[in-house]
């Protein structure tokens, strides 16, 4: 395992407008003057957190999946963040782990947001998955999967780090706060979690937020309200003295998640 250096995008995003979208993101990231391994955006990076699908649903050789594969190769690093995918006649928020070389992994949204409508909208995911990074093993989730610890759960220290892409509003902000830290002391990883700002087409407005909290609850990088572009490094060490100190996850209790 070796040191990791993520880019966190905290972008405004412009209402069910992809074109704009990819293109001021773009603009944005060729800012980037380091080397990253990591870039991640928010949910629904390319139009907003929206339930139009059928506006908005591209298939998985669509315009932005190939934005994304530019990207990972424009950096030669990983590319995340999430989009609404139309997959043999059902719509799925869906996560796409982009590598530079044009393979990627995908994870679907389980916890679909009913208060949003979007589980009439939505087809719901039924399995997680775990990707590896530099020897890092990161599972990717997508903003209110953060509400489900037992979802989230590092059975058998599964991963190093857990991951949320999200379209988080500001009026449960505090919520965002507090869980993110939680998901982080209970499962002994690092959290990385990647909001939005600004304010979408139904006048929801995003205050960011988004953050890295260490295995023990620090804070590696937070950021409210502005639009960000900010890249930092997370250490094994840190990872791995933690856990050495407190190994709490041995003793905790083990079941089988049946979606």
């Amino acid at each position: 395992m070796e040191p990791l250096k993520v880019t966190t995008f905290q972008a405004y995003l412009f209402w069910e407008n992809t074109e704009k979208n990819l293109n001021n993101l773009a603009l944005r990231l060729s800012s980037i003057r380091e080397k990253t391994d990591l870039i991640v955006l928010p949910e629904m990076f390319n139009t907003g957190f929206t339930m139009n699908t059928s506006k908005c649903a591209e298939r998985s050789n669509g315009v932005t999946m190939h934005w994304m594969f530019e990207q990972a190769k424009r950096f030669d690093c990983v590319v995340t963040g999430s989009l609404i995918i139309e997959d043999e006649g059902n719509y799925y928020n869906r996560l796409i782990w982009m590598r530079p070389d044009g393979s990627y992994t995908k994870y679907d949204k389980r916890h679909l947001f009913s208060m949003a409508g979007e589980d009439t909208h939505f087809k719901a995911g039924t399995s997680r998955v775990v990707v590896e990074l530099k020897g890092w093993k990161i599972c990717p989730m997508i903003c209110y999967d953060l509400r489900f610890p037992v979802w989230t759960r590092n059975l058998n220290g599964i991963y190093d780090i857990l991951l949320f892409v999200a379209s988080w509003p500001d009026k449960r902000s505090s919520h965002w706060r507090t869980l993110i830290p939680a998901r982080a002391i209970e499962n002994q990883s690092f959290v990385i979690a990647v909001n939005r700002v600004g304010y979408d087409g139904d006048e929801v407005y995003y205050s960011g937020g988004s953050m890295c909290i260490s295995p023990g609850g620090d804070v590696v990088y937070y950021k409210p309200e502005d639009e960000d572009l900010y890249t930092f490094t997370i250490y094994p060490k840190d990872l791995t003295e933690t856990r050495e100190a407190l190994p709490f996850l041995a003793d905790a209790d083990s079941y089988t998640l049946n979606p």
